[in-house]
């Protein structure tokens, strides 16, 4: 049996993985048995850095040969240095680490409840076209009915609104409402970014309801805005924020990171975790957080206009096919027209460009934050190339 048959035969069939055999990464490159591939959605968000950086490969190394894992009874040095890294950089007090995005999200759904402690302020509230996770907690804030079909019953008191629909906010937040959940910029559900006037009604309905704010960072976090979360390009109270995918450094590793004014709510054995902070995801996750903060969050900055920018070039050429260019930084959406997605995604592929689809008819870009000029032209004229044909 080659990989895909045994792939087949021993795994639960929930992912569509590419027809490729990996041989190794490099930068912004994957080789494959099929040839050499730009990446342009860099492990979901993840190789933000793209494949084997330097910093990052020694420092995975030098933490691996002193110790792989040790419980959280444990002082850990490399933990440490990540967490303190971390919070100056987000501009939060207090962390909590765990190792996937969905598991913050549950954490942060404790803390708001144990911060209430209320038999009435249990209402959560979150977006249409957000996602949050796949475990229960998370996957009730998420609106996707394809995540969602089959799983019912979720949490109760949890209401979706419209995103960005400021009517919809006032209609539903109230003295009840405990927490808002809000991607400051929504990746799954096609890269749309938060309205400036909406983020200054839910500050006002905050001041005045007293609930909490809560921004998933998860995807739009690690500098991949040109900002290192997508938080910091809003004026917003958030009171708890939680990021991973990048921060790792391609290992695994999450934060749920809040104000000091939530100290107070866990106490021992209140949460907890076995992976949580390991030390050698901490370690790469610290070489990784000053590879962003001294070059690379620039970088998407800049080459995330430059990206934008050639885009917007072609959607004025080929207007019926390109419908919007969205996004900020080196997390970019291309709203297709009268193209068929899949067609467009297979046509890319065979120019050896890798993309992914969201919301159906979005193309998605979350390239490696160390992607260059050069490379940005090799998609422009790949993706140009594969709407003509």
């Amino acid at each position: 049996m080659d990989i895909a048959e045994k792939e087949k035969k021993y795994f639960f069939q929930t992912y569509k993985r590419l027809p490729l055999n990996v041989e190794k990464g490099e930068g912004v490159f994957l080789y494959t048995d099929k040839g050499k591939f730009l990446d342009m959605f860099g492990g979901l968000a993840v190789n933000v850095l793209g494949y084997n950086n330097k910093k990052v490969n020694e420092a995975i190394i030098s933490q691996i040969n002193k110790f792989s894992h040790l419980s959280n009874n444990f002082y850990q040095e490399s933990q440490i240095e990540f967490a303190e890294k971390l919070l100056s950089l987000s501009g939060f007090n207090r962390i909590f680490l765990s190792s996937t995005g969905t598991e913050a999200i549950e954490g942060a759904i404790k803390l708001v409840r144990k911060h209430f402690n209320s038999d009435t302020k249990r209402e959560l509230i979150s977006f249409k076209g957000g996602f949050h996770g796949r475990t229960y907690g998370s996957l009730s804030l998420t609106t996707k009915d394809k995540y969602r079909r089959g799983f019912e019953p979720f949490l109760p008191g949890v209401h979706h609104l419209i995103y960005n629909s400021i009517d919809d906010l006032r209609r539903t937040v109230n003295e009840n409402t405990a927490a808002v959940f809000l991607e400051f910029i929504q990746g799954e559900g096609g890269i749309y970014s938060a309205d400036c006037s909406f983020v200054d009604a839910l500050n006002e309905l905050k001041e005045k309801y007293g609930f909490l704010i809560i921004a998933d960072c998860i995807q739009c976090g690690a500098g991949r805005t040109g900002k290192f979360l997508s938080i910091h390009h809003y004026k917003c109270n958030v009171d708890i924020c939680v990021t991973a995918k990048g921060i790792g450094g391609g290992l695994p590793v999450s934060a749920l990171m809040a104000k000091e004014y939530l100290n107070e709510c866990f106490h021992a054995g209140d949460h907890g975790t076995t992976f949580g902070g390991n030390p050698v995801a901490c370690a790469a996750g610290v070489a990784a957080l000053e590879e962003i903060e001294s070059y690379a969050m620039k970088n998407a900055e800049t080459i995330g206009l430059y990206l934008k920018r050639g885009m917007l070039v072609l959607q004025n050429q080929y207007p019926d096919k390109i419908k919007d260019v969205r996004g900020a930084g080196l997390m970019l959406g291309i709203e297709l027209g009268n193209v068929i997605p899949e067609v467009l995604v297979e046509k890319l592929f065979e120019r050896k460009v890798l993309v992914n689809l969201t919301n159906i008819s979005c193309v998605r870009l979350l390239p490696p934050l160390i992607l260059n000029e050069e490379q940005a032209d090799l998609f422009l004229t790949a993706f140009e190339d594969s709407i003509k044909s």
